[in-house]
């Protein structure tokens, strides 16, 4: 694992590619961008319609805008990143953390509810109780609506996690009591439910409010902008884009060489498990580098678009490696979620006992995540097919 060299892609030989194409790219999103926009107001996220909100199919085509908006802001967000020797600097130190804050906010609804459904799929696997119907997504607020309105109203004018899950490495033979688990689950299903739906609640309501937003209005302007005109330096046009997209890769193996790799060399990490379990409502000290590692990983996709064309396809090695990353992530932030829940003040002993159940599980995810992870740059650094 101390191997430091390591082609994700090829990023050194083929045509060069100028900055150009760096135009090209951030014009594509700039329009994705707006076109998402507009998908949303038309389908009711900026309308007091009761058929659009009552609608599955507008509700779905309104999840599918939001999607997109996150998306396009990522990639606008992290090419400027990575290429913002090539970027009017005052510029590009403006639009982007403005991007990497809408894409946060307009994120948290639909993280709120994976992770409720993560969790009580799993006090049900770990219960042996019937599958919990999973809450459906709150309706917009009237007030928030009308402030939406406001927002692609006059803005538009100016122009997801998925859910992947790889094959897991093999889980702990510990089999829980399930007699005093059943007790439990069902309370601890309810609390996290209640905290949960309630977080989910309000992350859809900031998500409007942010959308009828000034700050937001600012946001498209600029986008709108960018799909017509990319700033650029004078000398971008003729400079090759490689040597930034492979400094973005370098960057990317330097964090993945820090991580503890060797740990989590086995599906098992009892160690990892320690401070998780403890009263300390601080997050895993080990989660953060592998978060880190993620954000990188995504970088440097990016950049490769930008480099090869979107078209492009990705090596499935690369592509299963982020999909284990996401899934740690998930799994990470659900132990939080049922360690938080576990402190909630007077709860039964029972409920607490199935929320510390719980809380190891998805432990046991996050191990497991690192594990699939491991093994995976593993094959890309020997090179195996």
């Amino acid at each position: 694992m101390a191997q430091r060299h390591h082609d994700l892609t090829d990023l050194t030989t083929g045509p060069v590619t100028t900055g150009d194409a760096l135009g090209g790219y951030l014009r594509d999103q700039a329009t994705e961008f707006l076109r998402a926009l507009r998908l949303h107001r038309e389908t009711g996220g900026a309308t007091s319609s009761i058929a659009a909100n009552t609608s599955a199919n507008g509700v779905q085509e309104r999840v599918d805008a939001v999607r997109a908006l996150r998306r396009s802001a990522r990639r606008i967000s992290g090419s400027l990143h990575t290429f913002r020797p090539l970027l009017d600097a005052e510029w590009s130190e403006g639009i982007r953390p403005e991007l990497a804050w809408l894409s946060g906010t307009l994120a948290l609804e639909h993280a709120y509810g994976a992770r409720l459904e993560r969790l009580l799929l799993a006090l049900n696997r770990l219960s042996g109780a019937t599958p919990t119907p999973v809450p459906p997504q709150p309706q917009p607020q009237p007030q928030a609506q009308a402030q939406a309105q406001a927002a692609t109203g006059t803005g538009a004018g100016t122009g997801g996690r998925s859910a992947v899950t790889p094959t897991s490495a093999p889980r702990p033979t510990t089999t829980p009591d399930r007699g005093n688990l059943t007790v439990g689950a069902a309370k601890a299903g309810a609390l996290l439910d209640r905290q949960l739906t309630l977080a989910r609640t309000r992350a859809h309501s900031t998500a409007l409010q942010a959308l009828g937003s000034a700050r937001f209005h600012a946001v498209a302007d600029q986008v709108a902008v960018l799909a017509s005109e990319v700033p650029l330096t004078p000398a971008a046009p003729a400079t090759d884009l490689r040597p930034l997209a492979r400094a973005a890769e370098e960057r990317l193996c330097d964090a993945v060489g820090a991580l503890p790799l060797l740990t989590a060399g086995s599906p098992y990490n009892a160690e990892a498990l320690i401070h998780g379990l403890s009263a300390e409502p601080a997050p895993h000290p080990q989660d953060a580098p592998w978060h880190q590692v993620r954000l990188l990983l995504r970088l440097h996709r990016y950049a490769c678009e930008v480099v090869h064309g979107r078209g492009t396809p990705l090596d499935v090695r690369l592509l299963t490696a982020g999909q284990a990353l996401d899934r740690h992530r998930d799994a990470s932030e659900a132990s939080s979620a049922a360690a938080q829940a576990a402190r909630t003040p007077r709860i039964a002993p029972a409920t607490a006992y199935a929320l510390g159940v719980l809380h190891a599980d998805q432990r046991h995810e996050v191990e497991a995540a690192r594990y699939a992870f491991q093994r995976s740059w593993q094959q890309q650094t020997i090179g195996t097919p």
